[in-house]
């Protein structure tokens, strides 16, 4: 069995379950107010970056096109405020499609659950304006082969992790249609279960038309929010993953990450605190790595102090990022410099048990994606 295949998709299905879950458990928290259906459609091309090497190999001769189809519900009412402080936003499913006009990139497609959170004058009647975040699975990638596709340099696998990031402005030319214009950000990776994973990074112009048939649309009143807990927070959290180190050797090495932080809230959508992250490298075990120094501990542990900031979207689901310092790395299991940095998201599906997912990299390129479970003490 592959399985750094197997594994990246069930990552990244985990990865795109925490936001789809959390829409239905939204309409089970719904009270007296219905949640309104919404369907959209959304077109967008333009926008590949890629470094110059690149753009004359991988994406010669490419033009990026896509679609998304988008179901949604917008919460008008839950018992958790933080449908207020977010002003009723919108979670839902998301069906993306898209090609890049050549056989090299493949034509990838994805689901993934998205979060469309309204912001600025919400009194307006006509212009309306919304942020979005989308995580999710991807695949159809034609990816890196030596021998039948040696030009993609940039994606290793046929699955890939789906982050989508969106910015828009929207137009009410009916109560229950809305056009829109807008912008967004999309990156494809595995996290270097498969080599190469340069990954994919888009910056797309969009064009949408949102469909409401039943539009509910209730002024918030936030005079009544409960002030954010100023309790201390301790959270220990375990990670695993499978990393590949080398393009021509296929195999991929187990590695994992126990973590200890404390962290409190500086407002009631933002924590911030600090800790402790250990990584385990099973690449420090192999003789063709580590050389003179497998099998030594030091060879298979590092780790150090780590930053951690915490987003807070809802009282069950976060994102988490950490930025951390190695007091102690080999270079030889991918740790390349003395600079980590971690960006994730979790759910706390039962009581102070959370599970999730991250990408752990050093500057802009990834070491592992790690699937993690967790608890928070003192929640």
């Amino acid at each position: 069995m592959d399985i750094s295949v197997s594994s990246s998709t069930k990552i990244a299905f985990i990865l795109s379950y925490l936001l789809i879950s959390l829409c239905a458990k939204a309409q089970t928290d719904s009270v007296a107010v219905r949640s309104p259906f919404i369907i959209e459609l959304e077109v967008e091309n333009g926008g590949i970056l890629a470094a110059k090497d690149i753009k004359r190999t991988t994406f010669e001769s490419a033009y990026y096109n896509g679609v998304n189809l988008k179901v949604g519900w917008k919460i008008q009412k839950s018992s958790d405020q933080y449908f207020k402080l977010y002003n009723n936003p919108i979670y839902g499913i998301g069906f993306y499609s898209s090609t890049f006009n050549t056989d090299i990139i493949g034509s990838p497609y994805a689901i993934y659950g998205f979060v469309q959170t309204p912001f600025g004058n919400l009194e307006n009647k006509r212009w309306l304006f919304d942020y979005r975040i989308g995580l999710g699975l991807s695949g159809n990638f034609n990816p890196y082969d030596e021998e039948t596709n040696p030009l993609n340099v940039v994606i290793g696998a046929k699955n890939n992790v789906y982050i989508d990031l969106g910015i828009r402005a929207q137009y009410k030319i009916h109560p229950k249609l809305k056009a829109g214009v807008g912008l967004a950000f999309h990156h494809f990776s595995n996290g270097a279960m498969r080599l190469p994973n340069k990954g994919v990074n888009l910056v797309p112009l969009t064009a949408s038309i949102t469909y409401q048939p039943h539009p509910q649309d209730i002024l918030l009143d936030k005079s009544n929010i409960e002030p954010y807990s100023k309790k201390m927070l301790f959270h220990v959290n375990y990670g695993m993953g499978w990393k590949q180190l080398e393009r021509d050797k296929k195999r991929r090495f187990f590695k994992s990450t126990l973590s200890a932080y404390a962290s409190r809230h500086v407002s009631h959508k933002w924590r911030m605190g600090g800790g402790f992250d250990l990584f385990y490298s099973e690449s420090g075990n192999n003789d063709e790595i580590a050389g003179e120094e497998s099998g030594k501990l030091s060879a298979k542990l590092s780790g150090g102090p780590s930053f951690y900031l915490v987003h807070v979207l809802n009282r069950n689901l976060v994102l988490n990022g950490n930025v951390g310092y190695y007091l102690h790395k080999q270079e030889f299991n991918g740790e390349i410099n003395r600079i980590f940095l971690r960006a994730g998201t979790r759910y706390y599906f039962y009581k102070n048990i959370n599970a999730g997912v991250s990408i752990k990299a050093h500057k802009g390129k990834a070491d592992f994606i790690e699937g993690t479970l967790g608890y928070t003490f003192n929640r």
